[in-house]
């Protein structure tokens, strides 16, 4: 096994492949051989398909050899989370019901990397139906944080966040309906990208809250998370909730610079009620942000004080009315812990998410001014540290508060708006990474990942390893 060669980013790895320093077929030998020896402590991939990786790899080395290579992610190997389909292979939302369910089709997303040359060698483990943060699954065990296999990896999207920070994946999809994206990938020390929404196509993705749903990148890096993005955004005429605006390439640029940047901070909610251990590394990069030539401004948001409330009603409702038919058929085939939040889903009535909806639109008005300000909004992703798998409450300040409910609190408001926001490792507390979250304008995530590249080039968790990495 080849470490050194697990630990490239992917743009470092499509450099070595497309100067034929490494051949697809080798490097993809590599990860799986090493997947099956981290997955035993991880648990991160639900299913391993080594023999249609390895038939791929010899596609594209022949590819590659006779002068055609695609690009960046050519012969690079990936596993997706488990709710995007592959066509003609199991696709499960780590669920009993759909544990057997084969779709006909690629999602849009896949088959745009499929396209793009790379490797796929499997679906990653999530929450079941992609609703819950501490991805325990009943059906599938639980995923473990590769920085202490005792804690949780975060979800749902939390088999692409352990693989991704363990190595046995050199990036992932992850989806997004409350901060599925961005919680693991702050809790596992990975760069996440919540996009636009309707700048990458959710054809293909399991749905859980039609109007709040994500789809985007989960990366070592934020030069792969912007190479990830320029691949799988775009409109696409099968999801009419795409737009229909240009695709930048995001790499182009990417240097850092944030003098002149002007970066809002909402005092009021976005920094209430933060465990003191966070708080200080947030502040400190935003120190460090401003020693770089940013501007720092307070920008107030009063809706905030909506946005649990509004999260949870529109969610609630959505995810609901998907599973509605199941819930009355095999309700016990559900985990315990989503059929409970189904069913109170069933209890929230039309008045109840028209006014959710009332709500969300005035948010989107008070961040449309708040952004008419400054050029992006910075916040802690997670306010604690991530908790040991099986605790139902966190600590915030020595004090145990519950643990669905703070998750969400500072991710959920972008999906409400569907306005870009990203997380991007900002330090370690504990042995645990920390994230600082980039909230921009709508279209706009060239700011955000380059504000982003400005604290990754800081270099905030030093020569630190996860303790699972190869």
């Amino acid at each position: 096994m080849n470490k050194e060669l697990l630990e490239k980013t992917v743009t470092q790895l499509a450099d070595l492949i497309k100067n034929r320093k490494v051949s697809p077929v080798e490097v993809t030998q590599n990860i799986l051989e090493y997947i099956e020896h981290s997955n035993q402590k991880t648990n991160a991939y639900i299913a391993i398909t080594a023999d249609t990786a390895l038939q791929r790899a010899r596609e594209a080395e022949a590819e590659i050899t006779a002068g055609n290579y695609k690009g960046v992610f050519h012969g690079v190997p990936i596993a997706l989370k488990d709710n995007i389909y592959f066509g003609n292979e199991v696709t499960t939302m780590a669920s009993k019901i759909h544990g057997n369910f084969v779709p006909e089709n690629d999602a849009t997303v896949t088959a745009k990397l499929r396209d793009a040359g790379a490797v796929f060698t499997g679906k990653l483990n999530m929450h079941e139906y992609a609703w819950g943060i501490d991805n325990n699954s009943p059906h599938f065990g639980a995923v473990h944080n590769p920085w202490n296999p005792e804690k949780v990896p975060g979800g749902s999207s939390g088999g692409s966040g352990a693989a991704v920070a363990s190595h046995s994946t050199y990036t992932s999809l992850g989806t997004d309906t409350a901060g599925s994206i961005r919680i693991p990938s702050s809790a596992c020390g990975i760069v996440g990208l919540k996009p636009t929404h309707g700048r990458v196509s959710k054809y293909g993705v399991y749905p859980l809250a039609w109007t709040l749903d994500h789809v985007g990148p989960m990366a070592k890096s934020v030069a792969d998370a912007a190479a990830m993005l320029s691949t799988i955004a775009g409109f696409d005429v099968k999801d009419p909730t795409t737009a229909n605006v240009p695709v930048n390439d995001y790499i182009t640029g990417l240097n850092g610079n944030v003098k002149g940047l002007r970066i809002g901070i909402n005092e009021a909610y976005f920094f209430n009620n933060v465990d003191a251990r966070v708080e200080k590394i947030i502040r400190d990069r935003i120190a460090d942000l401003e020693k770089l030539g940013a501007v720092v401004k307070s920008v107030s948001i009063p809706a905030l004080r909506y946005a649990e409330w509004t999260e949870l009603a529109t969610s609630l409702s959505e995810a609901s009315a998907i599973h509605h038919r199941d819930m009355q058929a095999r309700p016990n085939d559900f985990g315990a812990d989503i059929r409970f939040l189904f069913e109170l889903g069933e209890l929230f009535t039309g008045v109840d998410y028209l006014q959710a909806q009332q709500a969300r639109r005035q948010l989107k008005i008070e961040f449309a001014q708040a952004l008419s300000e400054v050029d992006v909004i910075i916040t802690p992703t997670l306010p604690f540290l991530a908790p040991n798998i099986g605790d139902d409450k966190v600590d915030i300040n020595g004090k145990k508060v519950d643990f669905i409910e703070n998750c969400i609190r500072f991710t959920g408001p972008s999906n409400l708006t569907g306005l870009p926001a990203l997380t991007v490792p900002a330090g370690l507390s504990e042995g645990l990474p920390v994230g600082l979250q980039i909230i921009g304008r709508a279209f706009d995530e060239a700011v955000l990942l380059n504000t982003a590249m400005a604290i990754e080039l800081m270099k905030p968790l030093g020569n630190h390893r996860p303790v699972l990495a190869p």
